[in-house]
């Protein structure tokens, strides 16, 4: 009786939901939709006897999962005559148990007739969903070109399956892409990354690996580890500041017109920054003359130097010089230049004497500019040109005096998507006065872009344009991702003072307008509509036409071949003809890279009246190979076996050869041979070769530090020898002598890794301090000592025993056919300096090896452990002496429950309900 009493206490204390008093069974909540894993509740069943008799019954509780297990099992209960009442069934739901439905069934039998009683009650285990990466083992040192191998644990936590993808932005996962993860069980994911072995100096490599579910992107999750790759082959520190320099010296020479000419050329260039702190930065070339006639592969005699700090700016030499767009918009010459910036207002002038324009001896020109924010500012000048003796021909402007030329110019960001800017000058001689103004403005939005610019110049200004406008603008509207339509204008200024060095290109009054249409990601197709007129400049003249035109240009990455294909069809009216006829174009691009080379092969056929002859056909082709054997070896060969007459303003390769070799670092080599069409040629064709040498340099220009040394001793903590260890401090090698001593002199002030090399020390040999240590080195000396001991190992074995002690006199847990799982356990060790772990299966052995002398911790982690699993002994500490072996023994104890079943009927439930008579 007074076990029957403690029953009725503990139960009640336990479950409280047993304590009630209701009248109607249909008032009593049942939780049976919002249960989660590892808890206990009670499920409740409605019972009635409808008899005039009382009834006892036998009930047994089932469940359909050995996750979901009944705390009474057996019990026997009463139930008066018309009477009404709940039998409630308390029930443990597993922490492992799954997300899903489950069934709990109540089997009753009456003791008088053998009746049976069944009833059902389903459950809902809900969801819990939680994912643990962590990271377990990753090197705390590799040296460069070395494999950094890092593994993590990943563990489904939860009661769901998780359907898990894995990846990493900086290293390759050693594991299929997708997993799948039951509840509980877990993974140990590799990752790798090989480094480089040309690492110039030491640096952290932070590797990531991400696990994110694509049902479920809450439980995304990501891990790191940090690892120091030391430089095999690092860049050499310099105690100087130095100064980039290349020298050449080429040999020309050249077939023109029949008339062969070479000779030397000599080159040097520097840019950099004379200090440390790069504030005073210069910039200097130097070309000798040009030993045969200048084109545009090969250079003309130059020489400057340029200098700039903070705010200041000065060049003395050959430079283009440019004052603003309407007055001087680009003159090469001799002369200097200064602008000093202030906070919002900067002032500067040149001086120049232009060196390819005779009509004008010496250009003086003085500015001010005032910003008034980041993107907008206002500029007021002023020009001053002298001619030289006669008079100055501006196309069809004589002047014969001085010309004085004030000009404003200035540039405003209205919004972050609109900008304006503009310009406006007047021009004063003895005899002459003219103005010019120019505007522009721009448009950014993410669907459309355009810009659009007018310039006008009167008859009589004197500035870079005379007697001229000119007016081009472009837009772009994107109607979706894959429609755009576009058109652009271009009407080209007629009279301007370009230098002599170079051929002014045809005059063009060219409209075109069209549709651009992406089929596929990889191809698109153009549609364009337009005219376009085009005159020579030079006499006599070769074209002269207008044209209205219809183009289709297709473009498709088909495999490894970008192809281009166009044709174009017009109606030419030819002005230097007198006769009207068609133009036909059909023009194919291929280009495609294989083995380190590229390939671009182009051919065009054409049907034109553009020219002397009506329906004149023209065929050109050619193509272009460039090849990077390696790093310091190259070779491009380029053919094209002719040019449009347009193209006459511009040299022009025919065939053309270049290789480049790089014969030692700082030192290359260049051989180029071409045929080529100059300037304003149209049929006469000219040889030209070189052969190059480049000698590059870094001058020292100022020395940052002085050099120190390092310097130490390997004390013999027990070893065979102390002596021949080689040491490595980056790029510099010690070794010691028989005593230990090592020294390394003429070192580069900085941080540093000091590093021993394994294979001169015997197998076991081991420091007693960590390392790669890492050392500041400054002053003229340091000191770093440490010894040499024999490593020290930890070995063991986790044991299973059972634990029978625990026995419950009121439940009984139903025994359970269940898969065999091997448990495991995370196995920690840690000197405060360096940590290693491992996983370990009950049964296994384990071991450390090569641990340095000293205490140790070792820690022991469950890593989802089933609860009836328990360890014994979860930490242990040694203090490790050299070439010991520690054993130790792991416990792992499972508890089992004894059962004993209660000997006297309970009545769990009550509150009867009569019916009336």
């Amino acid at each position: 009786m007074i076990k029957t009493w403690i029953l009725y206490i503990v139960l009640f204390t336990l479950f409280p939901a047993l304590i009630f008093s209701q009248r109607q069974p249909n008032q009593l909540a049942s939780k049976k939709d919002s249960l989660m894993p590892g808890m206990s509740t009670s499920i409740s069943f409605a019972l009635e006897n409808t008899t005039a008799e009382s009834k006892i019954y036998d009930f047994t509780v089932t469940t359909s999962s050995p996750v979901i297990a009944p705390i009474l099992a057996k019990a026997e209960f009463k139930i008066e005559s018309n009477e009404k009442t709940i039998y409630l069934v308390p029930i443990r739901i597993a922490a492992q148990a799954a997300q899903g439905n489950y069934s709990v069934i109540l089997n009753g039998t009456d003791r008088n007739d053998g009746t049976r009683l069944t009833k059902t009650a389903q459950i809902i285990v809900s969801g819990n969903r939680k994912l643990t990466l962590t990271s377990l083992n990753s090197p705390e040192f590799i040296r460069a070109g070395e494999t950094i191998h890092a593994s993590f644990l990943l563990k489904n936590n939860g009661n769901v399956t998780e359907k898990l993808i894995l990846e990493s932005k900086n290293a390759v996962v050693d594991h299929d892409a997708s997993i799948t993860l039951a509840p509980n069980e877990s993974k140990v994911i590799s990752i790798y990354k090989i480094t480089n072995p040309e690492l110039g100096q030491n640096e952290y490599q932070n590797l990531s690996l991400s696990v994110h579910s694509p049902d479920n992107p809450k439980e995304n999750q990501t891990a790191y580890i940090s690892t120091k790759v030391i430089s095999v082959k690092p860049v050499e520190d310099d105690i100087y500041h130095r100064l980039p320099i290349a020298a050449s010296f080429s040999f020309i020479g050249m077939k023109n017109m029949g008339i062969y000419d070479d000779g030397f050329q000599g080159e040097i260039y520097g840019k950099g920054t004379l200090d440390k702190d790069n504030k005073n930065q210069i910039e200097f070339h130097a070309v000798t003359a040009n030993p045969v006639e200048f084109n545009s592969f090969t250079q003309y005699e130059e020489y400057f130097i340029n200098y700039k700090r903070n705010n200041f700016f000065v060049h003395l030499g050959d430079k283009t010089y440019s004052a603003s767009y309407l007055t001087e918009f680009a003159r090469y010459g001799r002369g200097a230049e200064i602008r000093y910036d202030f906070k919002r207002f900067s002032v500067g002038g040149f001086y120049n004497h232009p060196r390819f324009f005779r009509d004008i001896k010496d250009e003086f020109n003085v500015y001010s500019t005032f910003k008034i924010r980041k993107e907008s500012e206002i500029t007021a000048g002023y020009l001053y040109k002298i001619p030289r003796k006669g008079e100055m021909n501006f196309g069809n402007l004589k002047l014969d005096s001085e010309a004085h030329l004030p000009y404003t110019a200035a540039k405003f960001r209205i919004s972050k998507n609109i900008s304006l800017s503009g310009e406006a000058a007047y021009s004063k001689t003895e005899q002459m006065e003219g103005t010019a103004y120019m505007w522009q403005a721009q448009v950014s939005f993410e669907r459309l872009n355009g810009n659009i610019m007018y310039m006008r110049a009167s008859p009589e200004f004197a500035g870079y344009f005379t007697n001229t406008s000119t007016f081009n603008g472009n837009i772009q509207y994107k109607i979706s991702k894959k429609i755009n339509v576009f058109g652009n204008y271009i009407r080209d200024a007629k009279n301007f003072q370009r230098d002599t060095l170079f051929f002014a290109a045809p005059y063009r009054d060219f409209l075109q307008y069209g549709i651009q249409y992406k089929y596929i990601p990889s191809g698109f197709i153009t549609f364009y509509h337009g005219f376009q007129k085009y005159q020579d400049r030079l006499e006599p003249k070769q074209f002269d036409y207008n044209e209205r035109y219809f183009k289709v240009s297709i473009d498709q990455q088909i495999g490894m071949f970008q192809v281009n294909l166009q044709g174009q069809f017009g109606k030419t009216d030819n002005y230097l003809s007198g006769f009207s006829g068609n133009s036909s174009f059909y023009t194919t691009n291929i280009a495609f890279e294989k083995f380190k080379t590229s390939f671009n092969i182009y051919a065009s056929y054409s049907i034109t009246s553009r020219y002397q002859m009506q329906n004149d056909k023209q065929v050109y082709y050619g193509a272009r190979i460039l090849s990077r054997f390696s790093d310091k070896t190259s070779l491009s060969i380029f053919y094209q076996n002719n040019y449009m007459p347009e193209e006459y303003f511009r040299d022009r390769n025919l065939f053309e050869i270049l290789f480049h070799q790089q014969l030692f670092p700082g030192s290359e080599l260049d051989l180029s041979g071409r045929y080529s069409l100059q300037r304003g040629q149209l049929g006469n064709k000219d040889f030209i070769f070189s052969l190059r040498y480049t000698l590059r340099l870094n001058v020292p220009v100022q020395k940052t530090a002085e050099y120190t040394s390092l310097s130490g001793n390997i004390s013999n903590l027990g070893v065979r020898k102390t002596g021949g260890i080689k040491l490595m401090l980056g790029s510099y090698l010690s070794i010691t002598d028989n005593n230990g001593n090592y020294l390394f002199k003429n070192v580069i002030p900085g941080d540093y890794f000091l590093e021993i090399d394994r294979s001169t020390a015997d197998i076991n040999d081991i420091t007693n301090v960590s390392l790669p240590a890492s050392l500041h080195l400054a002053g003229e000396e340091n000191t770093f000592n440490f010894g040499l001991t024999t490593a020290a190992t930890i070995k063991g074995n986790i044991q299973l025993s059972e634990n029978d002690k625990e026995q419950y006199s009121f439940a009984q847990l139903q025994p359970k056919t269940e898969k065999k799982k091997r448990q495991s356990i995370i196995i920690e060790a840690s000197n405060g300096e360096q940590t290693y772990r491992k996983i370990a299966f009950i049964g296994d052995i384990f071991d450390f090896t090569y641990l340095r002398p000293g205490e140790w911790k070792i820690k022991l982690y469950r890593n989802g452990l089933d609860k009836r699993y328990k360890i014994a002994i979860d930490s242990f500490q040694f203090n490790l002496k050299p070439s010991e072996i520690q054993n130790i023994e792991i416990h792992i104890i499972k508890q089992q429950s004894e059962i004993k079943y209660q000997q006297e009927t309970i009545k769990v439930g009550y509150n009867k309900v009569k019916k009336k008579p």
